[in-house]
């Protein structure tokens, strides 16, 4: 997110509500949340990442999958909120971070994709996608979540984000789940997502 109208524009909706989008109030979310984390094939993480954490509604149900878990925002406020949820786990940790003037530099098995791609531009879009699939480890699994219909303040559909990543990923895409309001999608990398021997049927 290099636009400088949109940093100040999601600075303030979290200036202005400690909740912006309900997250913590709207069934829509609460199932929203429940259907990502139902397509996610471990049950455990190594290292979580979640660029676009918000106010850190998603990141406290990731966090309990994970022995570590980082959480991005380019919003201060926002971040500040995510502190406030989850600031009593020692194994997370939010950054305030924009996208993609900075990129992540560590490894992780998990990268949860969820709301963010509509508002970065084409080149910052392929720019950071590529990044984050650096950042992912050979195994790792990465999903997105995104609204289907016009946005007034991103730049492209829910679709048209979920097109760029399998086109800029490389990664297999192991499952969807599309409905009219939102899409969510799976990519894993070599030997990921399957079902252990010893949990076989």
């Amino acid at each position: 997110m290099s636009d400088v109208r949109l940093m100040a524009h999601f600075e303030r909706l979290h200036v202005d509500s400690a909740d912006p989008w309900g997250c913590d109030t709207r069934w829509y979310e609460a199932r929203k949340r429940a259907l990502t984390l139902a397509l996610l094939p471990r049950e455990r993480y190594h290292h979580g990442f979640e660029p676009g954490c918000s106010v850190g509604a998603l990141s406290a149900e990731l966090a309990q999958r994970c022995d570590i878990f980082t959480g991005w925002d380019a919003s201060a406020s926002a971040v500040a909120s995510a502190r406030k949820r989850l600031g009593h786990l020692d194994h997370v940790r939010f950054e305030r971070r924009e996208l993609p003037t900075t990129l992540p530099v560590a490894a992780f098995d998990l990268i949860v994709f969820s709301e963010i791609g509509y508002y970065l531009d084409e080149a910052a879009l392929a720019t950071t996608v590529r990044a984050l699939r650096c950042a992912l480890r050979p195994t790792g699994d990465f999903i997105a979540c995104h609204w289907r219909h016009p946005l007034a303040d991103g730049y492209r559909s829910g679709d048209a984000v979920h097109q760029r990543l399998h086109e800029h990923l490389g990664l297999t895409a192991k499952s969807s789940l599309v409905e009219p309001d939102f899409r969510i999608e799976l990519w894993s990398g070599e030997a990921s997502g399957s079902v252990p021997a010893g949990e076989s049927r």
